[in-house]
């Protein structure tokens, strides 16, 4: 592990201001992915700023009828927080989907958000990777890619995001808050968080260096019954072959509308108009779905052992869609 000096934040804006003056400086908060990162030598900041015991850890109500999530409230904290499980269920069993629970125990809103890819080649230092060495090229293009995406990617970068609780923000229309060092903020749409890896993987987010996440807005829950489903190798401890995450407003049997956000296909957590508009706009439900999901999967490409996710997307939309309409059997 490179050698590192330590510095403790006494408050956000002084945090954003310590780490946006040193390039080589990064946040530390639970560690849960940085510290792992630095193991391996792919992380090797020079200097970390411990924003761990800011006062971020609150979940408060907002005027609007929604929640404001401070950066540093815990995974777990977050998951059985009783407004979350009842105002937004699918959030609170994203959380419940991800890792273990001493790593939800550890893990913070905000350092979810912004875990890097589990690509094994962005991880093994020895193999190429334009996400960790930009120009070395993509290992994952012509090695073992059964985990990686299907939707967004590029001939640079085929990997994927793996936060579940990104995806149940995304459908949830969240936004994040952050500050810079000169105390300037701004909201940002989950949505809209991620860049795309064509504009360069080694850059995943939109935020500028030194610009420090503070809490995480969810507007008041859109109507309907939520669902989050996981598809995984396991039962537990392992990252979405593809994860749903949907909201369906059914009456009488017949959809009203709808909205879903997929994980485990792309570089982002993925939420398309496109296969929103089907939901609601055909007098038989299960058609409805099935035209959300074609719609949603259009354009998809496999690379090989990650062909199969194309149809099991497509299948696992169907399915999530249909139990949130209380329709399955």
């Amino acid at each position: 592990m490179t050698p590192f000096t330590y510095e403790r934040a006494a408050d956000a804006a002084a945090a954003a201001k310590a780490v946006a003056e040193r390039p080589d400086a990064a946040f530390i908060a639970g560690g849960t992915n940085l510290v792992d990162l630095m193991k391996l030598g792919v992380a090797r900041p020079k200097h970390l700023v411990d924003i761990s015991r800011l006062k971020l850890d609150a979940i408060a109500e907002s005027e609007d009828g929604g929640l404001v999530i401070g950066a540093q409230v815990k995974n777990s904290a977050l998951a059985a927080d009783a407004r979350v499980r009842r105002a937004y269920p699918l959030l609170s069993r994203a959380l419940l989907a991800g890792a273990s629970g001493q790593l939800r125990n550890a893990a913070s809103t905000g350092g979810n958000l912004l875990q890097r890819t589990r690509c094994p080649y962005f991880t093994n230092t020895a193999t190429p990777c334009n996400k960790r060495t930009p120009g070395s090229g993509c290992s994952a293009l012509g090695g073992f890619n059964r985990i990686h995406a299907v939707l967004g990617a590029s001939d640079a970068c085929i990997a994927t995001h793996p936060s579940d609780m990104a995806v149940a923000m995304t459908a949830l229309d969240a936004q994040v808050r952050t500050v810079t060092g000169d105390g300037a903020t701004r909201e940002i749409p989950v949505s809209e968080l991620y860049r795309d890896p064509a504009q360069g993987p080694d850059a995943e987010t939109v935020l500028a260096h030194g610009e420090l996440i503070t809490a995480v807005r969810l507007p008041p829950p859109p109507p309907g019954r939520q669902v989050y489903r996981k598809v995984r190798d396991r039962a537990s401890y392992a990252f979405a072959l593809v994860s749903v995450a949907a909201v369906v407003d059914a009456r009488d049997g017949q959809v009203l509308g709808g909205l879903f956000a997929l994980g485990g296909v792309a570089h982002k957590p993925w939420r398309v108009a496109e296969g929103e508009r089907p939901l609601g706009a055909e007098t038989r439900p299960e058609a409805s779905f099935g035209a959300a999901a074609d719609a949603a999967l259009k354009g998809a490409r496999g690379y090989g052992a990650n062909d199969f996710k194309i149809d099991l997307a497509k299948r696992t939309i169907r399915r999530t869609l249909a139990d949130a309409a209380g329709l399955s059997s």
